[in-house]
């Protein structure tokens, strides 16, 4: 993990030092505009910290700060001079030194538990891209979204036998809020019978989590159409005899007040 802080400067005649324990200085061939750049990284391995801090001046690194040297080094012959004097202001060096605590382990603390330690469950939808004769070429298309982190593994299976070929995939998407989503799509010609199975496996999941999809046969279609169609013709019946029932009791007080 790192976290990066950048800070520059673009001035027509001298260079700006970042610390007021360190000395500003001009070069002679300063009157023109410069970018003078500073950026401060804060990297972290196995629960090992380091504080790297890199001087730039116009795209060109001259001198370094490595916790791991503990010292500032010239990394071109411009920053010679300049890391001979930090690194003999006693002050300003044990600020860098200490960076790692102070800095990168301290805001380390802070940041884990809303990045390595937050875990968001992603959602799963199979569905293929087109609508038609189910039994034609088509996509299986295995919607995994709204998971943290973006490490995840979305496997196709068809009849328990992992699928490979055929296997098309996007890119890892941010959605803007500290999570991600992702398609994964199979091309496929389904048969009757036929069981298509989306895997996902997450650092959130305890198990792997899967999706199936099979082709709905036409007898079952048949009856799923004629008992939704049933039903609504019952609703109308049932809100008529309202109407009708509603018409009748209208009437009769109308005769009777008559």
């Amino acid at each position: 993990m790192a976290y990066i802080s950048s800070r520059w400067a673009a001035t027509p005649h001298m260079m700006l030092s970042p610390h007021r324990q360190a000395p500003a200085w001009t070069y002679p061939d300063s009157n023109y505009l410069y970018v003078y750049q500073r950026r401060s990284t804060c990297l972290e391995l196995n629960g090992t910290h380091r504080f790297l801090e890199q001087y730039t001046y116009n795209r060109e690194l001259f001198v370094q700060f490595d916790s791991a040297a503990g010292v500032f080094v010239a990394k071109s012959e411009l920053g010679r001079i300049t890391a001979r004097n930090w690194n003999i202001q006693r002050e300003f060096l044990y600020l860098r030194r200490s960076a790692v605590d102070s800095v990168c382990k301290h805001n380390f603390d802070l940041d884990e538990g809303f990045t390595l330690k937050r875990r968001v469950q992603p959602q799963v939808h199979v569905s293929p891209s087109k609508k038609g004769h189910p039994q034609h070429h088509n996509l299986l298309v295995c919607h995994v979204s709204d998971f943290y982190p973006g490490h995840i593994q979305v496997r196709w299976f068809l009849n328990g036998q992992e699928e490979t070929a055929g296997v098309l995939s996007t890119n890892l998407m941010h959605n803007g809020d500290w999570t991600f989503q992702i398609l994964v799509m199979l091309e496929m010609t389904p048969q009757q019978g036929d069981v298509y199975t989306c895997q996902v496996e997450h650092p959130s999941l305890d198990s792997p989590v899967t999706v199936e999809w099979r082709l709905q046969a036409d007898s079952a279609r048949s009856k799923m159409l004629a008992g939704v169609g049933g039903f609504v013709l019952g609703l109308i019946a049932l809100g008529m005899s309202f109407i009708l029932h509603f018409r009748r009791q209208r009437g009769k007080k109308l005769l009777e007040s008559g």
